[in-house]
């Protein structure tokens, strides 16, 4: 399968590291024009080197807002009035006990995790919806349906991610766009690794045996038996952004190595 993107330009919020970097590079492997999104101008200026040292060819520019608040929406829409592809990644995550999180954290968490897709998906879709194409992808995880007990203001705001984009789906039926979530389970992201640093060098072990030892200690109904690659999160999404998915929209796309104990 030859994805051609040639044409297409494609917003990953949150994209500066990480799943969203991953994503970034996915795309400009297949010729769309990248936008990478971060808070700080410093992160989205060493990411867009970055990727253009490990793609000389790739086009690739960086917008610099906060992609969590209204302000940082509306500048970046400002920046960027047009795409054809919208990748809603931007997201924050960390564990904390139910009774300890106050009206606050719920409030970021639904900002970032959520509102950040709702605008920039109200700027952009009637956009595509004249083009008479278009893609958007709300970066959702396994925790959207197997809430954890120790991070249920994340899981909540994961579950949100699906039914928008179902809702988004529906709501452009026929136009030429499709709308979907994509479902990452334990990923050997740069958080992880931090998370996992103190462990390994105890250990000894290579980052992925130690990667692979907490994701069956915390995650045992994993099916692959070790945390993904942000490569491989980022080789779904890259696929449901193309002219080959024309004809998956609305759909909740998981990519957890099949922690989700379900055949549905």
């Amino acid at each position: 399968m030859n994805i051609d993107l040639s044409g297409k330009t494609a917003l990953i919020t949150g994209s500066t590291q990480g799943i969203g970097f991953a994503i970034a590079k996915g795309l400009a492997l297949s010729g769309a024009e990248v936008v990478i999104n971060g808070r700080k101008q410093d992160a989205v200026d060493a990411a867009v080197t970055q990727l253009k040292h490990l793609l000389p060819s790739a086009n690739v520019r960086g917008i610099a807002a906060d992609a969590g608040t209204a302000e940082g929406c509306k500048a970046m829409v400002a920046a960027l009035p047009r795409v054809d592809i919208l990748v809603n990644n931007v997201g924050i995550y960390g564990p904390q006990d139910f009774f300890e999180t106050d009206d606050d954290v719920w409030e970021k968490f639904f900002e970032v995790n959520v509102m950040s897709g709702v605008r920039l998906s109200r700027a952009y879709l009637e956009g595509m919806a004249k083009n008479g194409w278009g893609r958007v992808v709300f970066i959702s995880s396994e925790s959207a349906l197997n809430i954890p007990a120790d991070m249920i203001h994340y899981g909540f705001t994961k579950t949100s991610n699906l039914s928008i984009s179902r809702g988004l789906a529906k709501r452009m039926a026929g136009t030429g766009v499709t709308v979907n979530a994509v479902l990452p389970g334990p990923t050997l992201s740069e958080g992880l690794q931090d998370m996992l640093k103190d462990e390994q060098q105890k250990s000894g072990e290579p980052i992925e045996k130690v990667a692979a030892d907490f994701v069956m200690a915390n995650r045992p109904t994993s099916i692959i038996q070790r945390a993904a690659s942000m490569e491989e999160v980022a080789n779904l999404v890259v696929y449901v952004v193309s002219p080959q998915a024309s004809a998956t929209t609305g759909a909740a796309l998981r990519v957890d190595g099949g922690v989700v104990d379900s055949i549905a």
